[in-house]
């Protein structure tokens, strides 16, 4: 029978000359499953150590379209450490997910000839006899096993506040595709106290909907060698495919023939050939994903005709790009249907000057306000802006943009906003995620998509920051 292609289509490994995968794999076996080829390979590079004994990838990830089994490989690999010792927590994104790894971890120890004490009869518990035996604590999201004097998995949903102030020798990522920054920062320094730490994360390509992004970061950093201790496989098409194709099935789903079946795939077709692409052939788009402010969001708020303006007063916001690119200029005005009107002027190359900017706030009538950030612009402009006898603009502190990004949040939220639908500000505003700044809870945004301009929001947040505060009537969001 044929079966689906064994080896990554891409990976990254580092060289090892022992590896604990053997011997987790034979422990596998015993519990009458079988370890299929593919299995075996990412076991034995995840169990890779070096000269040291110590784990040759401190981290590794791997990705597999769905129903390959690839959560079998997790569970080796748990299985291995509970039985030597090893503290481990098991996260995912669902509860139900975490839930059903430990009941899938218990079912092994229970094959292997373990025993379930909350199980054993009153005699065995009355003589003692421990030897082969664990306690399994079943409460919903809060599970625990733990092997009598050997090792432990604790199983969580993760939280923004999950594994703090505990200690792991492994750390899972279940369903890494759903894992944000904020977990991140509260999960990684679980296992730094461990003597051998590793961390795990597994998954598929983000959909449409995924929220994590760190997953997809650490995917493409890895690829480009930018991450040390680090492994990486996959199974994947490079680029939207035929979903008919058998030999693509064939190519990125290593089950096939043996746990999955082509008439299985069949019943999967439908009229979405992206969701096709990314859950069963494995396509990693080049931008992830669930944007802070949908497309959907964004398009609600434009105007249906030029809006009619409360007053001539102008407010201009300028933000000079973070990677020193680009510098754009936007405006805003009050409609006179209490709404803030926001459209971005132009967005040119840093490398051009700032010349046309002092031009075009010379020559605009009713200005009222102007705002710069971007410390690579922000002095230079200043200066200009000085010598050709303009007002003095505002210079926003930290906690201002903080504040301003929040409003601009806002009103989206409350549509208290329009605009007139500038193509290029809707690619970027409808393909943002949020970025922290400060140590309080404030944030910013970044684009998702590697030619997106985010100068370009920033500018039209500033111009709606000026005219949302202007008479005195400062809505500052707190942290």
């Amino acid at each position: 029978m044929k079966k689906g292609n064994q080896t990554p289509t891409k990976s990254v490994v580092l060289p090892y000359k022992k590896t604990k995968g053997t011997e987790a794999k034979k422990l596998y076996n015993q519990t009458g499953r079988t370890c299929q080829r593919w299995q075996a390979r990412q076991l034995n590079n995840i169990l890779a150590i070096n000269k040291d004994n110590l784990w040759t990838h401190t981290k590794y990830g791997y990705s597999v379209p769905r129903r390959n089994g690839k959560n079998e490989v997790v569970a080796m690999r748990e299985l291995y450490g509970l039985l030597h010792g090893e503290k481990v927590l098991h996260t995912a994104h669902r509860t139900t997910t975490s839930h059903s790894a430990a009941v899938r971890l218990s079912e092994l120890l229970d094959c292997l000839g373990y025993t379930e004490i909350q199980r054993m009869n009153k005699e065995k518990k009355a003589a003692g006899e421990y030897v082969k035996n664990y306690t399994f604590s079943k409460q919903f999201g809060l599970e625990r096993i733990q092997i009598i004097d050997g090792g432990t998995c604790d199983f969580r949903t993760r939280s923004g506040k999950g594994g703090l102030g505990e200690g792991f020798d492994l750390l899972i990522i279940d369903e890494a595709q759903e894992y944000t920054d904020e977990q991140e920062s509260a999960l990684k320094y679980v296992v730094t106290d461990s003597k051998n730490p590793q961390t795990i994360f597994c998954g598929t390509p983000p959909t449409m909907v995924s929220s994590g992004t760190i997953f997809l970061n650490y995917r493409n950093d890895t690829l480009k060698g930018g991450k040390p201790n680090s492994g990486w496989a996959e199974w994947s098409v490079e680029e939207m495919s035929d979903i008919r194709d058998k030999s693509l099935w064939y190519l990125t789903n290593p089950s096939l023939g043996t746990i999955l079946s082509e008439r299985s795939i069949e019943d999967e077709i439908g009229g979405d050939e992206m969701d096709f692409n990314i859950q069963r052939l494995g396509l990693w788009q080049q931008h992830n994903l669930k944007s802070a402010i949908s497309k959907t969001e964004w398009d609600s708020l434009r105007a249906s005709a030029s809006p009619e303006f409360a007053a001539h007063d102008l407010f201009v916001g300028i933000k000079f790009g973070r990677d020193d690119t680009n510098v754009s200029l936007a405006i805003a005005a009050k409609t006179k249907d209490e709404k803030i009107f926001v459209e971005v002027v132009d967005c040119k190359e840093i490398r051009e000057g700032v010349g046309w900017i002092v031009d075009w706030i010379g020559q605009a009538k009713s200005i009222k306000k102007v705002a710069v950030d971007g410390a690579n612009g922000q002095q230079m402009l200043c200066n200009r802006m000085k010598d050709a006898k303009l007002k003095k603009p505002i210079l926003p502190t930290v906690k201002e943009i903080i504040s301003a990004n929040a409003l601009f949040e806002q009103a989206v939220f409350k549509k208290t906003l329009t605009h007139m639908g500038q193509e290029e500000l809707a690619n970027v505003v409808s393909n943002c995620e949020k970025r922290n700044i400060g140590s309080n809870g404030g944030f910013g945004y970044r684009a998702q998509m590697p030619d997106g301009e985010v100068a370009l929001m920033d500018s039209v947040i500033l111009a709606y920051w000026l005219a949302s505060i202007d008479k005195g009537k400062k809505q500052m969001v707190k942290y």
